[in-house]
């Protein structure tokens, strides 16, 4: 390919930054980077962020490598055919390669008067805006978290451990994606904080009020805040550009993550559908895929076939409070085990991952390409072949994410 070759990443996340940094190991190729904020967000403290404890960002400029041009917009629309982005603001961006890495977020409150009165924290804005409430609310007024998963737990504990008087509302089952072994342990230690556990049959949500939460067995929880982390979904930036989807709305592709429809589009993180088979939406994914996802158009602009994914998760980490939390050992196919690791180890296991997430982007920024040790579910390759890969779906609706991130 005669020239440079330009390549564009859709998303300044963890997968996105991986991305970017490790294409600036090969001369010749211009890195840009759209992202619609000028900072990175470590969502993975938003919860820290509402309750005044971390300030939930990092300049680009600590995380990106030198070779990397950041343009800070939102894409509007993909034109394959083009190989050009049309961007919010009017510009347009033309690319050779491109890797869509554009995350997830919170789907919508679908109950009544959720959309009005719920406060969900799945990105930056959000958190800001629940921020704001969370400190406008009397300390003993009372608040409200929806959903179990990691969000939810973590914000709960984080709320309580500073005073609040907090209610989780669980739907059937606390702590789902935990063993049980775990989930006992996370019960006691909410239960320590004061913290309300609502689940059960009937503890799902109905509606959500300015001052309350009923649930569909028609109890009422009182609520001067409610918090709504009860499921993920991914923009519709691939359905609005006619690519094809999941039925979430996440890039479909093949094992090497290159889009079915065009061997010049790249997927990585969360919004990505490898087989029809994608990974939990986490960063420990994200970090994984994104670097791949770099090699993947290297290999490309080399003339070399392409490797295919290799994923492999270790556990699952959460924080409850400042002082406990809990590490969930998992397989490499993301099956979790009995063993875990709870309270102040728990909690010391917690912030050193989290510290180290802004270290593997800063490494892979000062030595791209050096990273080579995620490691490889070797189930993988017979649950696709077995799996088969679904109907693709055009400009549908994007459903719900089942698992959170």
């Amino acid at each position: 390919m005669a020239g440079n070759t330009a390549v564009v990443v859709i998303g300044g996340g963890y997968a996105g930054v991986m991305a970017a940094n490790r294409l600036t190991k090969r001369e010749g190729v211009d890195v840009t980077l759209v992202n619609p904020r000028p900072s990175f967000v470590d969502r993975i403290r938003l919860h820290q962020f509402v309750n005044g404890s971390h300030d939930g960002v990092t300049e680009y400029g600590r995380l990106l490598a030198s070779g990397v041009r950041l343009v800070v917009d939102t894409v509007a629309e993909i034109d394959a055919a083009g190989r050009s982005l049309a961007l919010a603001s009017g510009d347009t961006l033309t690319y050779d390669y491109l890797i869509y890495a554009v995350g997830s977020m919170s789907a919508e409150v679908r109950v009544p008067g959720g959309a009005e009165f719920a406060y969900p924290l799945g990105g930056w804005e959000q958190a800001r805006r629940l921020r704001d409430a969370v400190e406008a609310a009397p300390a003993a007024a009372p608040l409200t978290v929806v959903g179990s998963g990691t969000t939810g737990l973590e914000t709960a504990a984080e709320l309580a451990e500073a005073g609040r008087k907090v209610t989780l509302v669980c739907g059937e089952l606390l702590a789902p994606s935990l063993h049980p072994s775990a989930r006992r342990s996370v019960a006691k230690r909410l239960a320590r904080l004061g913290v309300t556990v609502v689940e059960g049959p009937g503890a799902r949500v109905a509606e959500v009020t300015r001052d309350a939460v009923v649930l569909a067995d028609g109890r009422e929880l009182a609520s001067a805040v409610t918090v709504w982390t009860a499921g993920f979904t991914v923009p519709d930036l691939a359905v609005r550009s006619g690519l094809s989807t999941d039925a979430v709305g996440r890039l479909l592709t093949d094992e090497t993550l290159t889009s079915v429809d065009d061997e010049r589009v790249v997927a990585a993180g969360d919004a990505a559908a490898p087989s029809g088979l994608p990974y939990r939406m986490s960063c420990q994914a994200a970090v994984q895929l994104g670097p791949q996802a770099a090699e993947t158009v290297l290999s490309r602009i080399a003339d070399e076939r392409p490797a295919r994914v290799e994923v492999g998760f270790a556990a699952q980490c959460l924080s409850l409070g400042r002082r406990a939390g809990l590490l969930q050992l998992a397989e490499k196919d993301d099956t979790v085990k009995k063993q875990y690791v709870a309270g102040r180890a728990g909690a010391l296991v917690k912030e050193m991952i989290c510290r180290g997430i802004p270290w593997q982007l800063r490494y892979e920024a000062r030595k791209p390409g050096v990273r080579t040790w995620w490691s490889k579910d070797a189930g993988r390759e017979a649950l696709v072949a077995t799996g088969g890969r679904p109907a693709t779906r055009r400009a549908e609706a994007p459903a719900v994410a089942e698992q959170v991130a």
